[in-house]
């Protein structure tokens, strides 16, 4: 069951990366980063003042947000560190890289996560999921290889060392997610109040853009910068339902949520008309494949 949630997280996360792509074309990143962050907040506000004044109506909900302690805090800020940063990479990256390249290179974050779980949690595959997992780290590479053919030199362009990056972090940030939940952290707990501290954390940095924006890129409202925020609180929501399960592994939810790449890829192709589909296509169908094997693993 959880993995069927990890494939609708997947979906939503695909809807994320499109409307981020909208959202950065020839805009300045770090004010849609803030609004990002500031709408994820309001969409959490109601759970918030709910479970604090009116508990009996969200008690026994999935939107129930229990009180936590200083330490648990600490935890969470953590957390918020770890994401931003991550963010902050993959938003600079998305601005100047096209999506089918981009969301494909974050889409071997699976492949470190898988890693980490291994070394760390001991978390064991067994012949179906090895062969998912294999599939889509070969799909993930020879997509990535796509790049040259479109003139981005991988070993000198600085937006795919931004993208790696936030590949990296975001690969810190799965394994912390399954540290924070196997110890016992309510699921609502870390993903409402991460939010606010990476809102808190960008007005800072807001301040400073602010202070140097005529040396950036112009700031444009534009609705889907709405539906960032729409999408990922969503796509989150899921994902951490996902492991609260407790026979959930991160290796397996972390590369089936990866599997959004499709999504975003599709809307590459049709929408923002980007250059060698048909043999991205070839590749994105391995991509498939192997999440069919993650699947079968889990039955």
């Amino acid at each position: 069951m959880w993995l069927i949630f990890a494939f609708i997280s997947a979906v939503l996360l695909g809807m994320y990366e499109v409307f981020k792509k909208m959202a950065l074309d020839n805009n300045a990143v770090i004010p849609v980063l803030f609004l990002n962050t500031l709408f994820c907040s309001l969409l959490f506000l109601p759970a918030i003042l709910l479970s604090r004044f009116f508990p009996e109506t969200v008690e026994n909900t999935l939107f129930y947000l229990p009180r936590a302690d200083f330490a648990t805090h600490l935890y969470i800020v953590l957390k918020a560190v770890i994401v931003l940063s991550s963010w902050v990479f993959a938003y600079f990256a998305m601005k100047h890289l096209p999506i089918t390249i981009a969301g494909t290179i974050k889409a071997s974050q699976p492949v470190l996560t898988l890693l980490g779980a291994l070394l760390i949690f001991g978390e064991r595959l067994n012949l179906y999921q090895w062969i998912g997992v294999i599939v889509s780290i070969v799909s993930f590479f020879m997509l990535s290889s796509a790049g040259k053919k479109e003139g981005i030199r991988f070993a000198h362009d600085r937006w795919i060392y931004f993208i790696v990056l936030a590949t990296l972090t975001g690969a810190l940030s799965a394994l912390y997610d399954k540290y924070l939940l196997s110890n016992g952290f309510d699921r609502m707990v870390v993903q409402v109040w991460y939010t606010y501290y990476q809102m808190i954390i960008m007005a800072g940095i807001l301040l400073v853009w602010y202070r140097g924006r005529k040396d950036s890129t112009p700031f444009r409202w534009r609705p889907s910068i709405f539906f960032i925020s729409l999408f990922l609180v969503a796509a989150d929501f899921i994902y951490f339902y996902a492991l609260s399960f407790p026979d959930s592994m991160i290796s397996i939810v972390s590369m089936a949520r990866r599997s959004g790449v499709v999504v975003s890829f599709l809307f590459g192709a049709l929408f923002f008309h980007e250059k060698n589909i048909r043999s991205k296509a070839v590749d994105l169908l391995l991509v498939l494949i192997g999440m069919y094997f993650l699947y079968l693993g889990t039955r």
